[in-house]
């Protein structure tokens, strides 16, 4: 089958959640968590195990600089040698402090992408004009839209692992019936409202290799358009990856950039997230056999971002 610009706007029509939750909806497949999801997936640990899934934030991250992208920038605001320098003398009784500042992009690490982070045609998640994205923020869509939203059950799919392989190589697309074949050989059920965290080893091989070339941007192992169906129907919640941008690089159509994204999150809804950092996840579940766990990533409630970083806990 040819998959093309076109094949994105079909598929894009087909897999839409525009409208299924009233004209307001700024949450998209975050709906399918319920409080019933909730509370089932508050019932899941037994261990008490709190395993993170977010990649540090400093100065040797992924980023190239790639679209302005670059690495955290940390600033000590305040430091110990302010305070024996005598710069903090006016407080009183000894006591003194330290502060700090970051300048980062908002998508340089472990992050969520808002529903306004893609358009295409002029139109964003739920037929909205991107015009209403400028340069003091998204006016619809944003992440903060979603401060409250992001904690249910969580699924993980190591696909290496299923392989029997440490990583997969750049250039490998994912394809739905592998998903599925991974999670039934882990005894697990993908359902509706679920966070699926997908392991590639991408992040596995750069860590190892003491490199990160590649890794923003290019030759990268990923979804395959064709789970843009697969997202749709089983009501994923959010969807997330060790890669910087969650489906196959190079791309499987010559004429969409990331067309996946142009499926699933402008029509659907899908939260997406990306740089997750799963090998500690994978290490555990593998351990004990148990694939599905509580789930919490609330990004920060930055006005009007159109995406954030965050701190991912799978809870077991």
């Amino acid at each position: 089958m040819k998959l093309d610009a076109e094949t994105v706007r079909l598929w894009g029509e087909q897999y839409s959640n525009w409208g299924r939750w009233g004209p307001d909806d700024e949450r998209g497949t975050l709906n399918f968590i319920t409080p019933e999801r909730v509370l089932a997936a508050c019932a899941l640990p037994r261990a008490g195990k709190v395993i993170s899934c977010g990649l540090n934030f400093d100065d040797k991250g992924p980023q190239s600089g790639l679209g302005g992208r670059h690495n955290p920038i940390h600033t000590m605001i305040a430091d110990g040698g302010d305070a024996l320098a005598g710069a903090q003398d006016f407080l009183p009784g000894g006591f003194r402090y330290a502060d700090d500042s970051v300048t980062m992009p908002l998508q340089c690490g472990t992050q969520w992408d808002a529903l306004a982070h893609v358009f295409y045609d002029g139109l964003m998640y739920g037929g909205r004009d991107i015009k209403l994205v400028t340069s003091r923020g998204a006016r619809k869509n944003s992440i903060d839209k979603i401060k409250d939203g992001v904690v249910g059950r969580g699924v993980l799919l190591d696909i290496p692992r299923h392989r029997g392989l440490d990583w997969l190589e750049g250039g490998t697309a994912i394809l739905p019936e592998e998903l599925d074949a991974c999670a039934e050989a882990v005894g697990v059920t993908v359902e509706s409202g679920d966070i699926v965290l997908v392991r590639t080893g991408m992040m596995t091989r750069c860590l190892q290799q003491k490199s990160w070339e590649g890794y923003c941007g290019g030759a990268a192992p990923g979804l395959s358009i064709h789970c843009a169906r697969w997202l749709y129907e089983r009501e994923v919640a959010a969807a997330c990856t060790d890669t910087w941008g969650i489906e196959v690089i190079p791309n499987e159509t010559p004429d969409c950039f990331q067309p996946l994204h142009m499926i699933s999150l402008r029509n659907t809804g899908v939260l997406f997230g990306e740089i997750f950092h799963m090998d500690d996840l994978a290490d555990d579940c593998a351990q004990d056999g148990n694939y599905a766990f509580l789930f919490t990533a609330p990004p920060l409630p930055i006005t009007g971002a159109v995406g954030s970083p965050i701190n991912p806990l799978a809870i077991k």
